[in-house]
């Protein structure tokens, strides 16, 4: 932990910033998740699956570097290469060989829904360690996948 004038306990601050790491593996992890769907689906629905996509990405993107830059502001190093994402991701491996519509919708649903469940998952985890504003970040995060998962659930129906 780097050296810090915030008045949250040490200890906590640590812990925090341990969950956030976890945070910004999994969510570059979904990022990319999204960019492999946008790249890859084909098929009649290939425009509107192509931009729904690109705008789920779009709309996901910019929690990594709020979730990087809180690890930060607490006093902690953001791990944020491709290898600690790797490493530090709790979703499961994204499938490289779809193409078709519905599947890259059936993938990156689950996708998006076990990450929604991570994020409230933090705000309760956070919030017992005394960082109401982590929680306060992690509820802005878990209403905005929720929205994007009914975005593409949508499709499904």
């Amino acid at each position: 932990m780097h050296e810090t004038r915030n008045d949250m306990n040490k200890d906590a601050r640590k812990k925090v910033c341990d969950i956030l790491n976890v945070h910004l593996a999994s969510l570059s992890d979904l990022t990319m998740q999204t960019k492999q769907a946008h790249w890859n689906v084909k098929g009649k629905e290939f425009i509107a699956l192509h931009g729904l996509f690109d705008a789920v990405y779009l709309a996901i993107t910019p929690f990594v570097d709020e979730v990087a830059e809180r690890c930060i502001a607490l006093g902690g190093t953001a791990l944020g290469t491709l290898q600690s994402a790797i490493k530090g991701t709790l979703l499961k491996t994204y499938p490289t060989d779809i193409t078709v519509g519905d599947d890259h919708i059936a993938a990156l649903s689950k996708a998006l829904a076990a990450y929604g469940k991570m994020a409230r998952e933090a705000i309760d985890q956070t919030d017992k360690l005394g960082d109401k504003d982590t929680a306060d970040l992690f509820t802005g995060i878990s209403r905005e996948i929720d929205k994007q998962l009914w975005m593409v659930e949508a499709h499904e129906q």
